[in-house]
């Protein structure tokens, strides 16, 4: 995972060692897993294109077609983003870092003190959630520890809770909250997993998780009690509740990276030439399970990874294969239940098909998900989906390492079936050189078309001194949506359109919400060992919009993974609520279409997951609207037979 030798890395799949690392014949046999996936990728890239030629040439054809960029798919998608007004020069928003204005006074603690130790540098996540039910978004952010104990007068370091105010002002309130344990944490999921209608907090880490359960604004750690601590070797990464078996309650699938510990970091000795001691890539470290913690309903969960089919192993070598720093939980064929993609670092990426039976199949492979456009595994970091195009075709959007794009991969006329299209689609070129950690789909100028925010930043700090094109701050990126009539999709602004979203940082987890009432989404993006970045979007468009929020009463709470569906301007939006999204980070729970200069909102849908459906017509605009399942719009949010 390491720049010097991502040329390499994609010439031949694997990683041959840099002076200061042994050599071939002395390399781990972990680190040739890597190289076995790469070939084992090229080999089923090829045959599920031939199991799928006929009647998918046009799938086939993207697929083959290396040096070129990918032909559109057929679908009629052009005529569809017509009715949403269309240019090629994005318009003029500027995002305001209001970070210390806004009261956010935490600052990231990696425990770095020179031995380069990978975790240092995989930074930690952030979460947008209304964690005390007045209607606006309070911040969490995850943080890190030192590796040996603080001294008796110091209080050692914790994930940091901020009360919004209403206004986009915060107060800290992590004293006292509960929220004040140390661990060294990575990412965070949010969800209200024993339906009592607060959130719920669970923070994963290197050592194991825990689980916060929200007692009214304040947090008891019931970890133990719950069952979902996993294990001291554990490191887990992206996280987030989902209701996989679609029994209306919430469980929790987690992430974890590779297997891990200080011994084998040393062991692994990863060095840069002119800089010595370096974060090492993952390759020389062996692959991992994730955690698929199922909901008993009663506040403990049984951990079903294994049975539900998600462990991974490679054929050859019996290693587990997954290092997964990423997921997307996401009804991908539209059946009502959820699926999961996994973004996994340096080996191929998982599609967990969901059977409907407690049971997940693993398709990466067969449904072009897996590999990049060369057949060849990835960097592969933060994720996110959604339709993009506003119709039927789907996308993920995958943040890589350096010297290797962002992956878009794109649902063809079978909605099982994707071809990278990253190139054709505008944000292939322009991505190339950037360290993508967490990046998300989000309306920023609220025209009704979905644009991509990436957060970048290097692993190394002396990365200049051996690769000259490479710096350890970087900018983040904003793709804006310009709709599909014009050619590819998305324009890369210039970071001195941005405002201080252009500032280079050393980026980590990002996520949005709205968190000043403006109806527009604001950005957050972490750091390693530094404070993170409020971004307060500052777009004057005059466009209008509408904001929802889900209440569930046979399934969870708030809806995590039901879909909804806005007419307005002779388009429709498709979105999903998922707050897991990006890298170890948690978006808002509502969801917010930007409807430009559309006069009114048709109808609105909802998508209940396992079925049902509610439908509001003329829903008022630029206002936030909560759909109670099974009774439609409410005017208030009174009490209600059956809902928490």
């Amino acid at each position: 995972m390491t720049d010097a030798s991502t040329e390499t890395r994609q010439s031949t799949g694997t990683h041959l060692p840099n002076p200061g690392q042994p050599a071939e014949a002395d390399v781990h046999p972990d680190e040739l897993v890597a190289a076995d996936d790469a070939v084992i990728g090229r080999a089923l890239r090829w045959s599920a294109a031939g199991i799928v030629l006929v009647g998918m040439v046009v799938g086939v054809f993207v697929v083959m077609r290396r040096d070129e960029p990918p032909l559109p798919p057929t679908a009629p998608i052009a005529v569809a983003a017509q009715a949403v007004e269309s240019n090629d020069q994005p318009p003029d928003v500027r995002f305001t870092d209001i970070t210390v204005e806004a009261g956010i006074d935490f600052v990231h603690e990696n425990g770095a003190t020179g031995d380069k130790l990978l975790p240092e540098t995989m930074g930690s996540g952030a979460a947008f959630l209304d964690y005390d039910n007045d209607g606006d978004q309070d911040i969490l952010l995850v943080n890190g520890r030192r590796w040996n104990d603080v001294a008796a007068d110091e209080r050692p370091s914790t994930a940091g809770l901020y009360q919004n105010d209403g206004t986009g002002r915060f107060v800290n309130v992590t004293r006292g909250s509960g929220l004040d344990v140390s661990s060294y944490g990575t990412g965070v999921g949010v969800g209200d997993y024993d339906a009592d209608g607060n959130l719920d907090v669970y923070i994963a880490a290197v050592g194991g998780g825990h689980l916060f359960r929200n007692v009214g604004g304040r947090f008891n750690d019931v970890t133990a009690a719950a069952g979902v601590g996993g294990e001291a070797g554990d490191w887990g990464t992206s996280c987030g509740f989902i209701d996989y078996d679609n029994d209306g309650d919430l469980d929790l699938f987690v992430c974890q990276y590779v297997r891990w510990s200080r011994e084998i970091d040393f062991e692994v000795d990863y060095r840069l030439v002119g800089v010595g001691r370096a974060y090492g890539p993952p390759m020389n470290f062996e692959g991992t399970q994730p955690r698929l913690y199922r909901n008993n309903g009663d506040g403990t969960f049984d951990e079903a990874a294994e049975s539900a089919g998600l462990h991974v192993v490679n054929d050859a070598t019996g290693v587990p294969v997954g290092k997964a720093l990423g997921v997307s939980p996401m009804d991908v064929d539209g059946d009502g239940w959820i699926d999961l993609v996994v973004a996994n670092d340096t080996v191929r990426k998982f599609f967990h098909h969901n059977q409907k039976n407690g049971k997940f199949i693993e398709r990466g492979a067969e449904t072009g998900l897996a590999y990049d456009r060369e057949g060849m595994a990835t960097g592969a970091m933060g994720i996110d989906a959604g339709h993009f195009r506003n119709d039927a075709a789907l996308g993920f959007f995958i943040g890589n390492f350096a010297n290797e794009m962002t992956s878009l991969y794109v649902s063809q006329n079978d909605p099982m079936l994707f071809a990278d299209e990253a190139i054709g689609e505008g944000i292939g070129s322009a991505s190339r050189l950037m360290l993508t950690f967490g990046l998300f789909l989000f309306d920023y100028d609220l025209d009704g078309r979905l644009d991509l925010l990436q957060a970048n930043g290097h692993l190394e700090q002396e990365i200049n001194v051996v690769q000259p094109s490479q710096h350890y701050e970087q900018p983040a990126q904003l793709f804006w949506n310009r709709g599909s009539d014009s050619g590819s999709t998305f324009v890369p602004v210039e970071s001195d359109q941005t405002g201080d979203l252009g500032l280079p940082i050393v980026g980590r987890g990002a996520a949005y919400a709205d968190i000043d009432g403006d109806g527009d989404p604001d950005v957050l993006i972490t750091q390693v060992g530094r404070r993170p970045s409020l971004l307060r979007n500052d777009q004057q468009t005059g466009h209008r919009w509408i904001r929802v929020r889900l209440r569930g009463a046979t399934v969870n709470r708030d809806g995590i993974g039901a879909r909804i569906e806005v007419d307005a301007g002779g388009i429709t939006q498709r979105r999903q609520v998922m707050p897991t999204r990006s890298y170890q980070s948690q978006c808002e729970l509502p969801v917010t279409f930007g409807l430009g200069m559309a006069d009114r909102v048709t109808a609105l849908r909802v998508l209940w997951p396992g079925g049902g459906e509610d439908v509001v017509t003329g829903p008022a605009m630029n206002r936030m609207h909560t759909i109670w399942q099974g009774h439609g719009l409410i005017a208030d949010d009174a009490a209600i037979p059956g809902f928490p």
